[in-house]
């Protein structure tokens, strides 16, 4: 059965850092087997059809591929459209109301409890807020990630030993969900 997948690459493209040109990528990707290869934006978004493999292997696999064709490591999540479906509609805030650059989502490689999160007061952070779900994190940030105080106190590398983690705007996130699912 062909399944269809967004690949998120952690950390490409940012600031001249660890360039990944999007057509290379597409190449890449079709040169692995996948079917329905597309890329959306600059900033490590891939979406391809593959009738092998989980999200695990497909992850590894894309993550090897990238580091023997560009020389550096990049981490890299996999995640099947029925996924990003479910974190969609499991959004906490919302998001209809929202403008896209106040409300993120953080994937993570593995699930990851409150508990882990226990050092971070939410009541000095408000107005920004945030709440955990299925392997994400759902941020609320009214001025913007980049002015958000919250997200860099939850991107703390203590917090985050162990998972890989990589956070999208909503916009992203609605769009994966939709390219996905054609």
């Amino acid at each position: 059965m062909t399944t269809t997948y967004a690949a998120l690459l952690r950390g490409i493209n940012v600031g001249g850092n660890k360039k990944v040109p999007m057509a290379e990528l597409r190449s890449l990707l079709q040169r692995l087997g996948h079917e329905g290869v597309g890329t959306y934006l600059q900033s490590g978004n891939a979406v391809f059809s593959s009738d092998r493999g989980d999200e695990e292997s497909l992850a590894a696999e894309l993550a090897e591929a990238v580091e023997k064709h560009f020389g550096f490591t990049v981490d890299v999540l996999v995640r099947d459209h029925a996924y990003l479906r479910a974190v969609r509609e499991a959004c906490p805030f919302p998001a209809a109301e929202l403008e896209a650059k106040q409300l993120h989502v953080t994937y993570f490689s593995a699930p990851v409890d409150a508990g882990r999160f226990a050092s971070v007061d939410p009541a000095a952070f408000r107005p920004e807020e945030f709440r955990l779900g299925d392997r994400v994190l759902y941020l609320f940030a009214p001025d913007g990630l980049g002015r958000s105080k919250l997200a860099e106190a939850l991107a703390r590398p203590r917090l985050l030993k162990g998972v890989i983690a990589t956070t999208r705007n909503w916009n992203t996130v609605v769009k994966l969900e939709e390219l996905t699912g054609d």
